[in-house]
């Protein structure tokens, strides 16, 4: 572990914590940066960027607390590794009070959809997020919603906008058919969920491996390391590098 330890920076091993928080709520550090000079009486503002402040960093150490006293082993692989990332992230969103995946997938799609009127923009809207995050879609779910919105505009001979209620009542109703085709039910939708948990529990396993892997490697071909034999990634064990 002595040779892992310098083979791997901590930036990189703190990536799980870090893709923990909310991106549009982490402040720069340099608004921080002369924290200790008395700040003029007043500023609201300064006092809400102190907040947010505080807000994240309580969150990003809820979460690494856990990071801390739980093992990961790097093997997207092994479907039991997967599965205890999967628990182990949870473990640390709930802790840190942050969503899940899924949450974080729907919350998504309400606010980036919101100022789609029609139903086809939608369902492009939420193809291009999916593949942005890398998620397949085994089943053809996707195939099969685009082609029942087909039939629905060719039978009212206009595009289906998301207000016309009559309208959405026929394309729920081939939805409803194209599940059924597909083997899907509305009653297993927590079963997907989990599924889809853990499809990117792996894909995130797979980039954390992809780091520690790329660290390794440019580490190496310093003359430092040139003696010394590169460690198997599953080997590593996270905690000693928080």
């Amino acid at each position: 572990m002595a040779f892992a330890s310098r083979f791997l920076s901590k930036s990189k091993q703190l990536c799980m914590a870090r893709n923990l928080l909310p991106k549009d709520r982490v402040i720069a550090v340099r608004y921080f940066a002369k924290e200790t000079v008395p700040a003029p009486k007043g500023l609201k503002g300064d006092e809400m960027l102190k907040g947010i402040f505080l807000e994240v960093k309580n969150k990003f150490e809820a979460a690494l607390s856990v990071f801390r006293q739980e093992k990961i082993t790097i093997d997207p692989d092994d479907p039991a590794a997967v599965q205890r990332y999967a628990d182990v992230m949870k473990m640390a969103r709930q802790k840190a009070g942050l969503m899940t995946e899924s949450e974080k997938i729907n919350h998504a799609i309400q606010t980036q959809t919101q100022g789609i009127p029609d139903v086809r923009g939608y369902l492009e809207a939420l193809q291009e997020m999916r593949i942005k995050r890398g998620l397949p879609d085994d089943l053809g779910i996707e195939a099969m919603m685009f082609e029942s919105l087909e039939k629905v505009e060719k039978e009212i001979k206009k595009p289906l906008m998301r207000n016309d209620k009559q309208g959405l009542a026929r394309l729920t109703a081939e939805f409803d058919k194209g599940n059924k085709r597909l083997g899907v039910s509305r009653k297993e939708l927590p079963k997907y969920e989990e599924q889809l948990d853990l499809k990117i529990a792996k894909a995130q396993l797979d980039s954390l491996k992809k780091e520690c892997v790329d660290a390794m490697e440019a580490q190496k071909k310093k003359e430092e390391f040139n003696d010394e034999p590169m460690p198997d990634v599953k080997t590593l064990d996270v905690r000693n590098f928080l």
